[in-house]
């Protein structure tokens, strides 16, 4: 049997979706870091410690005087150390930080060495632990993501084989419904190959190659042979690709929980050497690990599921088959009972 047409569609989809530009699966790698905020505290803290502008002193009593009042000499250059003293801040308050002052940046590096405590190393999406994982877990991923990209490459192509397949077969079969004779049948299918014109092809080159023998149960037994045939062939066409559905829906969760394994053992490998059982620490590669228990489920569940589906598809189908195969086979006893009928009928004129 021809299988060029399932082959076609799955090297199609197959092409179609390797060409098929990826885009990142999120959109968290994008995301720019945050600004860090500006130190206000820092550019703050000179401007507290800057003296203040030297205000003027005040007038003295003898500013009361009279203006003509000569004042004495010595009175000005004493005055003057004793209004610098006045305006000046007290040392205390000029080099000493206050309590408080003190106590804000303790509390604030202590809240920060919290914080990064329970800071995650990376980012926890599906696409980030992808690229952090290991060699192996990677090669396993890759590997159940192609077999998720058979499994439903295989269903659309089987889907569109089995549906042309059985309207081709029951639109042949409503052909013949009336036809009389092989030769009524071959004329009204045409020549579109179909398992219908198979079989009524075989028995027609049956009867020929018998003609002349006496016996019909000898030609009927040879056409039946032929019949299983080409039932047989048929089957073997419209199940390919199943096994593959059967092998990937079995084996996808064992793969799977194979990197599992693997991405654990690597988890406690790290954790012995950073001896440390910080959750922000072990979940990371716990997570990788487990990402390839999820996508071997991703492939098997699928496969498993469209592989029952095209099991009872497959066998509508081949009773669609067996009614040919039966059809043909009432149309050549009906061509032998009607050529005996015409040498019995000649032999008693």
């Amino acid at each position: 049997m021809n299988t060029s047409p399932f082959r076609a569609t799955c090297a199609a989809i197959l092409a179609l979706a390797m060409l098929t530009p990826v885009a990142p699966l999120f959109a968290q790698q994008n995301v720019a870091a945050p600004a860090q905020p500006a130190p206000a505290a820092t550019s703050s803290a000179p401007a507290s410690t800057q003296p203040a502008a030297p205000v003027a002193a005040p007038p003295q009593a003898g500013a009361a005087q009279p203006a003509n009042a000569a004042p004495p000499a010595a009175a000005p250059q004493a005055s003057a150390p004793q209004a610098a003293a006045a305006t000046a801040p007290p040392p205390a308050e000029q080099g000493t930080p206050s309590a408080g002052d003190a106590a804000t940046p303790s509390a604030g590096t202590a809240s920060g060495s919290l914080k990064s405590a329970f800071v995650v190393p990376h980012e926890l999406s599906p696409w980030s632990m992808f690229l952090a994982a290991d060699i192996i877990v990677k090669a396993v991923m890759i590997g159940l993501a192609f077999a998720s990209l058979v499994t439903w490459t295989v269903f659309i192509a089987k889907t569109i084989e089995l549906s042309s397949a059985q309207g081709r077969l029951r639109g042949s079969l409503a052909k013949i419904k009336d036809a009389r004779s092989l030769a009524e049948a071959q004329l009204a299918l045409g020549k579109k190959r179909s398992v219908l014109s198979m079989l009524i092809a075989a028995a027609l080159n049956e009867a020929r190659l018998s003609a002349g023998f006496s016996s019909d149960e000898g030609v009927k037994e040879r056409a039946a042979s032929s019949f299983a045939e080409i039932v047989r062939a048929e089957g073997r066409r419209i199940r390919i690709g199943m096994g593959l559905l059967a092998s990937i829906g079995s084996t996808a969760p064992f793969v799977g929980l194979f990197g599992t394994v693997w991405g654990i053992m690597n988890s406690f490998i790290g954790i012995s050497k950073s001896q440390t059982t910080n959750l922000a620490v072990v979940a990371p590669g716990i997570a990788e690990a487990l990402l390839a228990t999820a996508i071997g489920l991703v492939a098997a569940i699928p496969a498993v599921i469209i592989y029952n589906h095209f099991a009872r598809l497959t066998k509508g189908y081949l009773e669609l088959v067996g009614r040919s195969s039966g059809a043909a086979a009432r149309l050549l006893s009906r061509d032998l009972d009607r050529s005996h009928g015409s040498v019995h009928a000649r032999a008693a004129e």
